[in-house]
């Protein structure tokens, strides 16, 4: 099968050894709970860019990434009860496992869900890494109400263009009453969240603060930052609302927690590759949550958030995905479909 991979760990992005082109042996059959998939489109993520700077690699052990995928469902093990051959479907995979740069990929049917009706395989792609993590962020870690409840409460979305906050923010419009602030600092990002559905948006290359009090929104019961630094951290420590809950994604160095004591905050990590990594009991909640986004979408209520179609899966296209997110300006997410070309 063709496959994008790399042998040689570290190597800058504009080095054409970064990602190649490869030839591998086809999957074995799928055993267990796991689905053969043939993989039609991809989406690239930052976390692409981080196992290609820290996984190992060898010649005779190429490593293959590849989070967000969409395919079809070529066979299926044993144990499966979810999907049939034929099923078209999506999913975000795991760390531990061939990524989804092939043709031929297996992946537990329980992190999988269906492809929405409505959307080819290359903005279906788009969707599931994205969507799980804003997903349990809000309603898993962050236990934003699905209802009511959250009417007259403020979420303060840092960060909002990137690919998992544009769907945060499109969920919690549309699944909650809560009034969403986001922040974006130029005027295409400013643009893309309002689209998104924020209510109102902020600069966070100035001072928050200053900026929230001026939307007499009142302090925030939760925070969603993803790109979080010391400077930040001291600002989002004002805004939170006493007991609210901050909730993180990126890799920050070492916070302060005790700026948090008196307001007796809670911070929450998310991490959307920790069910299926640990084999948790409610490992089958990914493919829940997939199942409902697509609902959401094939409705009309949930849009994908593919900005850009960069051509098929191959090394140098792949290439050109990584140095575009390497360069902090991409807005919405980066496709790739088919292996020809």
């Amino acid at each position: 099968m063709r496959a994008v991979g790399f042998t040689r760990k570290a190597l800058p992005i504009e080095d054409p050894h970064a990602l190649e082109d490869l030839v591998l042996p086809d999957p074995g059959p799928p055993q267990g709970h796991d689905l053969l998939v043939r993989v039609q489109a991809v989406s690239v993520n930052p976390r692409d860019m981080k196992s290609r700077m820290s996984f190992e690699a060898a010649p005779e052990k190429p490593v293959v990434l590849g989070y967000d995928a969409s395919g079809v469902v070529a066979a299926v093990g044993p144990d499966c009860t979810l999907f049939r051959p034929g099923d078209a479907v999506i999913y975000a995979g795991v760390l531990d496992r061939q990524g989804s740069n092939a043709e031929l990929q297996l992946v537990d049917e329980r992190i999988v869900g269906r492809k929405p009706a409505s959307l080819d395989h290359a903005a279906a792609a788009s969707l599931p890494l994205t969507a799980l993590t804003a997903w349990e962020m809000l309603f898993d870690r962050l236990r934003i109400p699905r209802d009511a409840e959250g009417a007259g409460h403020v979420l303060l979305v840092i960060g909002g263009a990137g690919g998992v906050p544009s769907i945060a923010i499109q969920l919690a419009r549309v699944l909650t009453q809560v009034t969403v602030v986001a922040t974006a600092s130029r005027p295409e990002s400013a643009a893309w969240v309002r689209q998104c559905g924020a209510h109102h948006v902020v600069d966070h290359s100035r001072p928050l603060p200053p900026q929230m009090e001026a939307l007499e929104a009142g302090p925030c019961p939760w925070i969603f930052s993803t790109h979080t630094d010391a400077a930040r951290w001291a600002e989002m420590a004002m805004i939170l609302a006493p007991q609210g809950s901050i909730g993180l994604i990126d890799d920050p160095e070492p916070l302060d927690l005790r700026l948090l004591k008196f307001k007796s905050a809670a911070v929450h990590w998310e991490a959307m590759f920790t069910r299926p990594m640990f084999r948790t009991k409610d490992m089958v909640r990914q493919h829940e949550i997939l199942d409902e986004v697509a609902a959401l979408v094939d409705a009309g209520r949930l849009r994908p958030t593919s900005a850009r179609n960069v051509g098929p899966i191959n090394a140098a296209n792949l290439r050109r995905a990584h140095a575009a997110i390497e360069s902090g300006r991409a807005v919405g997410k980066i496709v790739l479909a088919g292996f020809g070309g």
